[in-house]
């Protein structure tokens, strides 16, 4: 599957795989899908997660398979022998793994404003947005929080964060855009831990760049004085990383502003999306643990 459909990056608009599982609607970037198949070739795991149906051989790749019916029903259909199952065969923060689905409906572009956030009845469940489409509700499903919800270590966990140096930071003010509270607050956490403590947090690219734009209006080129660098993630609801990344970059003055995409969709695949926009760096969640020696490397 082509996961290179928007030629270029920033544009404010993504490709969105609208699927369904026992008949609810769906949805996944489609930058984070590798293929879409048919496999018959399940091996189960003896006392593994129930969530985890098994293992999976493709093109003598072995992939481990979440039960994503289990995930989202509590229940599953992956203990029948010889059985066929659809699956989306993913790739983000750094490592691939395959989900079971009923049927793929489509691949459709739209905004990033489109996508609402949940809300907060519901913020801490794995929908990380509402789209509406053609009189229905398709739902944003959080992947990367249905793996490490599995396994803790393929996303960010305390043993990467072991080993920061703490030193006072207190002076560098840093602006900081993801639309996850988990993630929020461990980069709290964890900058804290080195030092930093003037730390701004922002839900979506839209309010960041709010942020700026009337940051510089007012103190022009001393912008600088109130924030020295910006971490954002890609995936968040009304403007995301790369078209943020691609607005400062192309601003006269903002432009001085290092720009750090920190995103479980860093891989070798796509980081050319991010250099095109103009970001100063890229690291995949994973990789906080260097998140301080860039920042240093920077300010």
């Amino acid at each position: 599957m082509n996961t290179d459909i928007l030629l270029e990056s920033g544009t404010g608009e993504l490709e969105i795989l609208e699927f369904v599982i026992n008949n609810k609607h769906y949805a996944i970037n489609v930058i984070k899908v590798k293929e879409i198949l048919e496999v018959d070739n399940l091996t189960r795991l003896p006392r593994s997660n129930p969530s985890i149906g098994g293992l999976i051989l493709c093109r003598d790749e072995i992939i481990t398979l979440i039960d994503l019916k289990y995930v989202l029903e509590g229940k599953s259909d992956t203990e029948e022998d010889n059985k066929s199952f659809k699956v989306i065969i993913c790739e983000f923060n750094k490592i691939k793994v395959a989900f079971n689905i009923d049927k793929v409906l489509g691949v459709h572009r739209i905004g990033w404003n489109k996508i609402m956030k949940p809300q907060e009845i519901y913020a801490n469940s794995l929908i990380t947005g509402n789209i509406v489409l053609d009189h229905k509700i398709i739902l944003m499903l959080d992947f990367e929080k249905i793996v490490t919800d599995i396994s803790p270590s393929t996303g960010i966990s305390e043993d990467k964060i072991a080993n920061i140096d703490y030193k006072d930071r207190s002076n560098v003010k840093i602006m900081l855009a993801d639309d996850s509270a988990l993630i929020r607050k461990l980069l709290k956490d964890t900058l804290t831990k080195a030092g930093f403590k003037n730390l701004m947090f922002f839900n979506d690219g839209r309010q960041a760049l709010d942020y700026l734009e009337g940051l510089e209006k007012e103190k022009h080129e001393k912008f600088t004085d109130e924030v020295q660098m910006l971490i954002t993630d890609i995936e968040m609801p009304q403007m995301d990383g790369h078209t943020l990344t691609r607005k400062i970059k192309e601003h006269p003055i903002l432009r001085r502003l290092p720009v750090v995409i920190f995103s479980s969709l860093i891989t070798d695949d796509l980081k050319h999306k991010g250099v095109s926009v103009g970001a100063d760096e890229q690291l995949s969640k994973p990789e906080i643990g260097d998140l301080v020696k860039v920042i240093d490397k920077y300010i």
